[in-house]
């Protein structure tokens, strides 16, 4: 990539820039907030954040540079990445029964704390990981910067992307509103003494997951679907006696119950060995991070210029000191908050590093911050265990403790993303280490009345028709009820997904060595067995198509990363107005109009043609 040195002149840190980053990065919040909440998964806001910023910038207002669209990227992905943190812990403490709702401050102040110290924190790895270490590449990265040199015309990109947004709207609308299109299409039937389960849920969002991930990602959350699901749950009831009702009721009660735990051993296997594989990088980083960093000469050039210490320091302490008040609040106890504080700062740091290793050698999409937070549960439990906790209010200093350092991982994973390409177009770093602070501060404040605005209106976790599931936080509201309470987890299926686990490893080395394009990575996989199998469906079906765009070129596939980026933030905004409908109104929604599997699929079937033609008429 060869993008010449900028003027010393050129706008960046712009107000417009500021205003825009911060507008879309408060979309992308809510819309995560959802998608996570549906799905377990988060899709990252930088490269359609950069084509909108391009068409408003330099379409609608005549100007713009490469680096205020930078800023706005920069920004709008940082809010998502604390979404994607606070969604996958803090659900928990309400599913686990210790919040009966989301306090807006309480969940504000973990998404902040754990946001500000993701960012401050990969300050000082800076060097290391994005300039000097050259086997981390940053997929994301390096895409989105690709996107930033070639595009700033805007113009049908942006049409694109609007036009996709009102699609997924319409979409949600006709199975959330009116019921035309079902959420689900699903069956089961009776094979012997088991039952044999498959079904889909009929989602845009999910679709553009697919597209956006591809075909190798959501091959293999598809590959832990197929082993929950199709191997397991038949498997399961081999020895376990069939319950009374239906197949489908089977089929959900032993994975609610028992096959969904082998994901969470799988999880816990591949967090560990991922960060046992970057030992040697994580331990550079802490030196570099120790030591500091500065050239040969000792003189700091624009683009190698970092936020100084006397203004990074004190943000720490600040971080530091709000997280052991915070702790205070949520506990009631000086001496635990104190030690949480400490265990979480250190935590921190160290899954920072991790985060951004990983991310920087398999991308965003393979960051097992899942697996990452279950460590920090667990360390964290075992030291309030030692300080006498128990009951809730060890589940809520645990989960506390967990939540910081899941919005730490999250974000610092995004930062790095964000401070590659920054890089590669010869971004001011301080200059974007800024705008990520804003941009994890300010889209922190509408969360919390997002998760109140979902669980009025939906249910979060609760296991009714519509609500919305939740996967990460249910696992660690189980974890922790089962840590610090009488209840009990399915150890049996945990090792059994542990062993799985092992055996991917055993498989990845082997292709490794062999030199395959295609991996076994353990996360998908752990992530496919944890999550129901209508989910894997359409997010393997979104990887076909981004694999048949592939073919067709770069700007096809552009196209269609472009209109996934719409359906999914369409589905989730008309989503959020749906349960503010059904929140403030009394109507009973959806109004029932039809009841057609054909029908749902047949409509799901013609979003999924179009997508491709998009692609195809744009790559001609």
């Amino acid at each position: 990539m060869t993008t010449p040195p900028p003027s010393k002149t050129l706008a960046e840190l712009s107000g417009s820039a500021v205003a825009l980053g911060l507008l879309i990065g408060v979309i992308m919040t809510a819309a995560n907030t959802y998608l996570g909440l549906y799905a377990g998964m988060t899709v990252s806001a930088s490269i359609p954040a950069a084509i909108v910023s391009m068409g408003v910038l330099r379409g609608l207002l005549k100007r713009g540079t490469i680096l205020e669209n930078n800023i706005v990227q920069t920004m709008a992905s940082a809010g998502e990445s604390v979404a994607a943190g606070i969604i996958f812990t803090v659900p928990a403490l309400v599913i686990s029964g210790v919040w009966q709702d989301f306090p807006f401050w309480k969940v504000t102040a973990i998404g902040m704390l754990g946001g500000a110290l993701g960012v401050l924190f990969m300050i000082p790895l800076r060097r290391t990981l994005i300039v000097e270490d050259k086997d981390l590449i940053y997929p994301e990265g390096v895409a989105c910067a690709r996107v930033l040199e070639a595009g700033q015309a805007g113009g049908s990109e942006l049409a694109a992307i609007f036009l996709a947004l009102g699609g997924g709207l319409v979409f949600k609308a006709l199975s959330g509103l009116v019921a035309l299109i079902r959420p689900t299409v699903e069956g089961a039937v009776g094979v012997g003494r088991s039952v044999l389960y498959f079904g889909t849920d009929v989602s845009v969002a999910l679709l553009g997951v697919g597209v956006i991930v591809g075909l190798e990602v959501a091959s293999q959350v598809f590959a832990g679907g197929v082993i929950g699901w199709l191997i397991g749950i038949p498997l399961y009831y081999m020895t376990a006696p069939l319950p009374e009702g239906s197949a489908v009721d089977a089929a959900w009660a032993a994975w609610g119950g028992q096959i969904r735990y082998m994901g969470v051993g799988a999880m816990i296997v591949g967090g560990l060995s991922s960060m046992w594989g970057i030992r040697s990088g994580i331990g550079k980083g802490v030196r570099q991070a120790l030591g500091g960093s500065k050239t040969a000469s000792g003189a700091v050039e624009r683009t190698d210029a970092d936020l100084p210490p006397a203004l990074t320091g004190p943000a720490l302490l600040v971080a530091a000191v709000g997280t052991v008040a915070l702790y205070w609040a949520l506990t009631g106890d000086v001496a635990v908050a104190v030690t949480a504080g400490v265990v979480m700062v250190l935590a921190s740091f160290f899954f920072v590093a991790v985060s951004s290793y990983i991310v920087g050698l398999v991308g965003s999409s393979n960051n097992p911050v899942s697996g990452m937070t279950i460590c920090a549960l667990l360390f964290s439990a075992g030291v309030l265990l030692l300080f006498g906790m128990s009951g809730s209010k060890g589940i809520l200093a645990a989960l506390g403790v967990a939540g910081v350092v899941c919005c730490a991982a999250a974000t610092a994973g995004d930062t790095s993303q964000d401070l590659k390409t920054g890089f590669l177009v010869r971004a001011t770093p301080w200059r974007q280490q800024a705008a990520q602070l804003i941009g994890v501060i300010a889209p922190a404040l509408v969360i919390a009345p997002v998760l109140t605005l979902l669980h009025n209106g939906y249910g979060i976790g609760t296991g009714g028709e519509h609500s919305l599931r939740a996967p990460q936080a249910t696992l660690f509201a189980n974890i922790a009820q089962a840590l610090f309470t009488d209840a009990e987890m399915p150890w049996t299926m945990v090792w059994i997904g542990a062993g799985i686990a092992v055996a991917l490893l055993l498989l990845d080395g082997r292709l490794k060595a062999a030199g395959s394009r295609f991996r076994a990575h353990v996360m998908p996989v752990a992530v496919g067995i944890y999550l129901p199998l209508g989910l894997s469906v359409p997010i393997f079906a979104g990887g076909l198509i981004h694999h048949a765009l592939s073919k067709r070129g770069e700007a096809a596939t552009n196209r269609g990363v472009l209109l996934a980026s719409g359906l999914i933030a369409g589905e989730a905004i008309a989503g959020i107005l749906i349960a503010a409908l059904l929140t403030t109104t009394t109507w009973k929604l959806p109004i029932a109009v039809l009841d057609s599997a054909l029908v749902s699929l047949a409509a799901y079937g013609l979003v999924a043609w179009l997508i491709y033609r998009s692609g195809v008429k744009a790559s001609a």
